[in-house]
């Protein structure tokens, strides 16, 4: 038998035959991995709520011949109270994790996704920082880290420093008045786009959502979108910022 030890994160579960749970984990060495939990909707299952989506945990699993890993042991590394007692925060993890859901790797690692998501959740779980503009941060982290990180210091067409007065997720960033499309992005957003990919991030995330933050979710989750090629539903589920910026 194989045998799997390792951090993970659960990105989603779902029902399997009258007491059983599958949950869908992001390890940190082994990529994307299916866990049959056996008698875990049981009331009397050792593994309870362990396995429940956002959970961090450490797991001891066993392959089967199948598709299937098998879960001997799950324990929380965090609980992550903060987060689950907020209904915002608990909407920007799922928002999170379905993305990562959508990545097509089985078997697959790749650690950097693993530290990005895990730093989500303790984000989440910090009263420090608001979750309002997570998701979005997200989205861009994981273009940069795939190397698909949008252009928004120049015309991504012409490469004209500016003005920038549109938003192309296709194209792969920002463009000039001569070769705008896509959507129109406010100075604003501009502004806040390049503090979140600049290094900014964690200032941005302890203030209220500044101007520009309904752009820059609308923005992101379209970039994601056209990198994944799939419409995302609990992203695009997330009661917006605030109302759209009126384009210049």
């Amino acid at each position: 038998m194989r045998e799997l030890r390792d951090d993970a994160v659960v990105l989603r579960t779902y029902k399997s035959g009258e007491s059983d749970r599958v949950a869908v984990l992001w390890t940190r060495h082994h990529g994307k991995v299916r866990v049959l939990a056996k008698g875990i909707r049981k009331s009397t299952s050792r593994l309870g709520g362990n396995l429940e989506a956002l959970a961090y945990v450490d797991v001891d699993l066993v392959k089967t011949r199948g598709d299937f890993y098998i879960a001997r042991h799950v324990a929380h590394r965090e609980r992550l109270v903060t987060l689950r007692s907020s209904y915002g925060r608990i909407n920007a993890g799922y928002a999170v994790v379905e993305v990562v859901d959508a990545i097509p790797s089985e078997d697959v690692a790749d650690e950097g996704i693993f530290e990005l998501v895990a730093r989500v959740l303790l984000t989440l779980d910090d009263e420090a920082f608001n979750p309002a503009l997570v998701p979005a941060s997200f989205y861009f982290k994981l273009l940069a880290h795939d190397g698909s990180e949008p252009v928004v210091d120049r015309c991504v067409n012409c490469e004209r420093a500016g003005p920038l007065v549109a938003f192309d997720a296709q194209a792969g960033g920002t463009l000039c008045p001569d070769c705008r499309s896509g959507t129109s992005i406010s100075p604003e957003a501009l502004l806040l786009v390049r503090r979140i990919l600049g290094g900014g991030l964690a200032a941005v995330l302890r203030e209220e959502p500044p101007a520009g933050s309904g752009e820059v979710m609308a923005l992101a989750l379209d970039a994601i979108e056209a990198h994944f090629g799939r419409h995302l539903r609990a992203a695009r589920s997330t009661p917006p910022l605030a109302p759209p910026s009126v384009g210049r």
